[in-house]
């Protein structure tokens, strides 16, 4: 009997370790977890992802700020920005604090610069209009906290602050859900007071903020506005991640990204979805996808490439060639951090290849998907 219960626990035990193994040998085991935001740089300049819009027990959130420079390196971002509010201070009974700053001094104390860029910031946070904005790289915010709303934004220009609207679509705000650009906004964009908008804020997008920022050269904006834990909002243990706004830019610097900011050279990511402008957007999917591997198939003339997605986004692909796909239908999905196989019937051998795709799951402006060229030469 005892040789045959050892019998059965070793049969078990191996049948463990076969699985691990057949699991870390498995075409789609990710190189990284799909929450760590990981893209390329574009030409010409710097990709870093940035979460500019977070809380903590300084306002409404329910964290100490060091909480978020550890979540924000766990998600491999390049920087943050603390943005407590101004005037809403739920936790002053408890945490009473005359600076408004201290957030952001306790984090950047915590913070290494090489590792994570902490920006001071701070949420404008007034009724409709002109409703919630980030001010972020301001000097002092003590100096935003006054009586009139248009004079905080005067204040956080003067201290050559970037300052964008908040959840535009907020229900609390917008019964409607549709974004209430009112005369004050316009007024505000016009002065140079306002500079972007968030088309996502947490687990929402608005086509119609996004429309909003396309008629009047706002930066398109995308934020966590995290209050509790990154892990409990986004179900990071289910390979979900926090919304983010690529920035690109020369360097790799608090001066750098905020140049790049109010130069408007961004990507939102949210869940498989990006969207930004098409001459920043484009060159991102582009450089995120390489194809490796193309040569024909002995001596037929059907080509077989592979596509290598570098990135934890999903890319949900149309064939625009004039070539079919000898395997696969005219849609195609590349798996995060993962490859594909194409066959593709050229009718003749080619020395080099170029492929179009439509691209499903990314927007340049509302409905309207960008269109990316692949190319590759042909190995003999």
């Amino acid at each position: 009997m005892f040789q045959k219960i050892s019998t059965l626990v070793f049969i078990g035990l191996f049948s463990i370790a076969a699985a691990v193994q057949a699991q870390h040998e498995h075409p789609h085991d990710h190189q990284h977890p799909i929450r760590e935001v990981t893209f390329p740089d574009i030409p010409g300049y710097q990709t870093l992802s940035t979460d500019l819009h977070i809380h903590t027990v300084f306002s409404d959130g329910s964290v100490w700020p060091d909480i978020r420079v550890q979540e924000a390196m766990k998600d491999n971002l390049d920087a943050i920005a603390m943005t407590d509010h101004l005037e809403y201070q739920p936790h002053s009974d408890d945490i009473p604090h005359p600076d408004r700053n201290r957030s952001y001094e306790i984090a950047s104390e915590q913070a290494d610069e090489d590792e994570l860029i902490v920006i001071n910031g701070s949420e404008i946070t007034r009724s409709m209009p002109p409703g919630h904005s980030n001010a972020v790289f301001v000097e002092d915010a003590n100096k935003l906290l006054v009586d009139d709303a248009k004079a905080a934004f005067r204040e956080a220009k003067k201290q050559g602050a970037f300052t964008f609207w908040n959840h535009p679509y907020w229900l609390r705000q917008a019964s409607d859900g549709m974004p209430p650009l009112s005369e004050l906004h316009k007024t505000l964009i016009e002065g140079d007071m306002l500079h972007g908008i968030e088309v996502v804020n947490m687990d929402r997008y608005s086509r119609e903020a996004l429309q909003i920022a396309l008629d009047y050269d706002l930066t398109i904006m995308g934020t966590s506005d995290v209050h509790g834990l990154i892990d409990w909002d986004y179900q990071t243990q289910h390979d979900d991640h926090r919304p983010v706004t690529l920035v690109f830019a020369k360097e790799r610097t608090k001066e750098g990204l905020r140049e790049a900011l109010f130069a408007g050279r961004t990507v939102v990511w949210k869940d498989d979805l990006l969207i930004g402008r098409e001459e920043y957007l484009v060159p991102l999917v582009e450089s995120s996808l390489t194809v490796e591997n193309s040569s024909y198939i002995d001596e037929t003339s059907v080509l077989q490439l592979t596509i290598r997605n570098s990135t934890g986004q999903k890319y949900q692909l149309e064939n625009l060639s004039d070539y079919s796909f000898h395997r696969n239908a005219g849609h195609v999905t590349v798996e995060p951090f993962d490859s594909l196989s194409l066959q593709i019937r050229t009718g003749k051998r080619l020395d080099q290849i170029q492929l179009p795709f439509k691209v499903y799951n990314a927007v340049t402006a509302p409905e309207t998907n960008p269109e990316i060229m692949l190319e590759a030469s042909i190995d003999e």
